[in-house]
């Protein structure tokens, strides 16, 4: 069954880990988690780079996915709660997140959010988008979480390769709307 929050302000929920911002260095994610990091080139120039950038930011690049998108704020910014609902019909479940940091500079942009309370998961996630010297785009996941409920203990090692397989879905959706 799909839960939908009712009010998607920051007040009304709180973070579920302690670790706000670890996805800023990825090399030092925090012990007790499972780690993810996935990274893809989507493009080349700054071009691509600007449209997987704007997509990131916007949602577009989720939303590509089939994942429902609901925000405070069209664009990504420290603070706005969103709500990220994956699944088809019955079998959709929405989790609400807030938008812990976004990245500095002219040749990265994107996102990180973490998980709030009624979110099945613990952690954080982050999206970035680089443009890399030679001019390739990169977009790279970067993830610590562990369950939060009994049906994601439960689950076991199904979480992580599921969220290895939406890291990778995104990269491919990405690719596409940065190639136009």
């Amino acid at each position: 069954m799909t839960r939908i929050l009712g009010d998607l302000t920051p007040r009304r929920r709180t973070l579920t880990y302690r670790e706000a911002g670890a996805t800023r260095t990825p090399d030092a994610l925090p012990a007790g988690y499972h780690h993810l990091r996935h990274s893809t080139p989507v493009g080349h120039g700054p071009a691509d780079f600007r449209a997987a950038a704007e997509a990131v930011t916007t949602w577009r690049m989720h939303r590509a996915t089939g994942a429902r998108i609901r925000s405070a704020a069209g664009r990504a910014a420290p603070g706005v709660t969103v709500e990220v609902a994956l699944g088809i019909g019955p079998l959709a479940y929405a989790v609400p997140c807030e938008v812990i940091w976004v990245p500095e500079g002219e040749h990265r942009a994107g996102f990180a959010y973490g998980t709030l309370t009624g979110h099945p998961e613990c952690g954080e996630e982050s999206f970035l988008v680089e443009l890399e010297p030679d001019g390739t785009v990169r977009f790279t996941v970067t993830a610590f979480s562990r369950p939060a409920t009994w049906y994601t203990r439960l689950a076991g090692p199904l979480v992580p390769r599921l969220q290895l397989a939406y890291a990778r879905r995104l990269g491919r959706a990405l690719a596409r709307i940065a190639a136009g």
